[in-house]
């Protein structure tokens, strides 16, 4: 049994909860999958994890062997660098994840500076709003958008701020009116994202001044910003997107901001990372890079 390998598959299993999302991952079989988290458990002679009709989780001994397992990978890793790293080289496997919207539209363009620098290094990009947390996700750098957990298990960088703008397009306030104060905002058929603004409420500030709550009139939710800004672009209603997705359409005023005097706060964004020590050599060269390059980038869409 490939020892290093099968650990590998085992952390995987525990990140995703399910063996068919483990597989999924590891582009390999279910069976094949259950079968070494079979051969491991006997190979250890302890139960690692209880299978559920829904969901795997930890025994105690599978939650200590995980831990370990980390700081195992990382430090074969890290052995192996010593000895490879000699050509400038940073190799290996490196997992990101990021939100959709800015994943699709800020973070590929920092990761082509990455691969510039580091073209050895095989990166994994995952786009999902739900992702939370590093450690739970089993992801080596996680962006973050808005107000992070105090008590989560990550060490946290900040990349600056995303922008948020209220918008519609001239073709819909030309046969719906114009929105004049927050109030009209509940007139308007308002377009969100399902996680966004659940409680039909909209946070406006004036320069310096407090967060206002301000009632919106949900007419659709998505699960993904592009369906709609593509619905606010064809006059389908009235919505807040992130600066860096409606930049473009604002500058060639295909898009206009709504309530002069008033904004939508910015969300913060920070990047992840477990708290390893020491931290992989490919770790914190793609941090290094990211800290670097989203600031500006993000600053360019200002």
């Amino acid at each position: 049994m490939d020892l290093l390998a099968t650990i590998r598959i085992f952390l995987r299993v525990v990140e995703r909860g399910t063996i068919s999302g483990a597989a999924r991952d590891l582009d390999m079989s279910q069976p094949s999958v259950s079968e070494r988290i079979d051969k491991l458990e006997r190979f250890l002679s302890a139960r690692l994890l209880v299978r559920s009709s829904r969901k795997l989780s930890c025994t105690a001994e599978g939650r200590t062997f995980y831990e370990q397992g980390k700081h195992l990978l990382d430090t074969a890793e890290m052995t192996i660098n010593s000895v490879t790293f000699s050509d400038g080289q940073i190799r290996g496997n490196l997992r990101l994840a990021a939100p959709q919207c800015l994943g699709e539209t800020v973070v590929p363009r920092a990761l082509i500076n990455v691969r510039a620098a580091h073209p050895a290094l095989h990166m994994d990009l995952t786009l999902s709003d739900a992702i939370s947390d590093p450690v739970i996700e089993g992801v080596d750098i996680s962006l973050r958008l808005g107000r992070l957990n105090e008590n989560g298990g990550y060490i946290a960088f900040p990349l600056g701020w995303v922008g948020r703008k209220l918008v519609a397009a001239p073709s819909y306030l030309a046969a719906r009116g114009p929105v004049e104060t927050p109030a009209d905002l509940a007139c308007h058929p308002f377009i969100r994202v399902k996680a966004a603004f659940m409680n039909d409420q909209v946070p406006l500030m004036r320069e310096n001044g407090p967060v206002v709550q301000t009632r919106i009139k949900t007419a659709m939710t998505v699960s993904h910003w592009r369906p709609m800004y593509d619905l606010i672009l064809s006059g389908g209603g009235i919505g807040v997107l992130q600066h860096p997705a409606c930049a473009r359409a604002l500058a060639r005023g295909r898009l206009v901001e709504l309530l002069d005097g008033y904004r939508v706060p910015s969300l913060p964004l920070n990047a992840l990372i477990p708290p390893l020590r020491p931290l992989p050599l490919r770790v914190r060269a793609v941090l290094d890079l990211l800290k670097r390059d989203i600031p500006a980038l993000l600053q360019s869409a200002v």
